[in-house]
This record gives C-alpha cells, structure tokens and sequence, in this order.
C-alpha cells in the first residue's frame, strides 16, 4: 500500500513554495506601507527607530522588521518571518507592561547572525513564565526563546533592553 494522506491518492499536493516566490506574496500595499513607516520613523539599522507606546505600533514595528530582514537584508522568509513575530512579542510586552511613552527599536546585522533591541524606560525584568497548552497568554517569551537562538536583557541606567538573536546564512 502506498503511504500518504488518507483520501487523497492520486491527488497532487502541493509543492512548497521557493523562497523567492514567498518573498513575492508580500503585496504591494504593505511594501508601501513599510516604506513609509521607514520614512516617518527611520531605519533601526542606522539608529534607534522610537516609536510611541501603543498597541498600533506593533504593526509598524512588524512593517519595518519585515522590510528590513527581506528587502534590505535579503534574509530567508522563514527568517524573516520569525523575526516579525519575535519583534512582535517584544514591542507587545513593551506596550503592555512598561507604562511607557515611547520604545525603541533597533536592528543589527553582523556575518552569520541579526540581533534585534526594542529598548524601553522600565527596569522590570520580563519573565519567562512556563507555558500550558490551554493559556491564552503569556506566550511571548516562551516563543523567543524557543524561535530565537539566543535572547536578553540588559539593564541601563535608565531603562532596559530586551533582545534576541537569529543565525543567519550569509549570500
């Protein structure tokens, strides 16, 4: 008997998707936006980007961490990808848990890793809390730490900022 999906012989599965042809479903409306997000905020990875603390910046942050790791850097999707969803949960503990005004982010690139800063006036540790199946947050950390290779804080004068890192494979 031929192994695969029960009730689908003889179907063709669908083949995945190379990373160029994934690079190409971003539409053209959210380059656009991306691009003016970098224009109105600036680029991380030439300075700290400050955003103002509220929950709508998420999706900014998400818009420049995407035009930055895929056009700018020209990482893998996946990569890419992660990166989105790790700047996500950051900004959204940020947002959530500083009682801040503003945060910032930044974006650093070196051969063979991306490290990524969001910076914000608190000295409150984030805490990764163990997480349970049915939770419905609380997750945020829990997923840097299992989609990222490596993560922190590092406590400033005024504030902190909290990080991860991604290998990478350099072109």
């Amino acid at each position: 008997m031929m192994g695969g999906m029960a009730g689908l012989e003889g179907v063709e599965q669908p083949r995945p998707r190379s990373s160029a042809a994934a690079a190409r479903l971003t539409s053209v409306a959210e380059d656009e936006q991306a691009y003016r997000a970098l224009e109105l905020f600036g680029n991380p990875t030439e300075g700290e980007v400050r955003l103002p603390s509220r929950p709508e910046s998420a999706a900014t942050a998400r818009r420049i961490t995407s035009c930055v790791m895929l056009r700018q850097w020209q990482l893998p999707p996946q990569t890419a990808e992660y990166g989105v969803l790790l700047v996500s949960e950051l900004v959204g503990n940020a947002v959530r848990h500083t009682g801040a005004r503003i945060f910032g982010l930044r974006m650093l690139r070196r051969r063979g890793w991306v490290r990524i800063e969001v910076r914000d006036p608190s000295r409150g540790l984030p805490c990764l809390m163990p997480v349970r199946e049915m939770d419905v947050s609380g997750r945020g950390l829990f997923l840097v730490d299992k989609l990222s290779d490596r993560w922190g804080v590092d406590l400033l004068p005024r504030g902190k900022t909290t990080w991860f890192e991604m290998r990478t494979t350099d072109r």
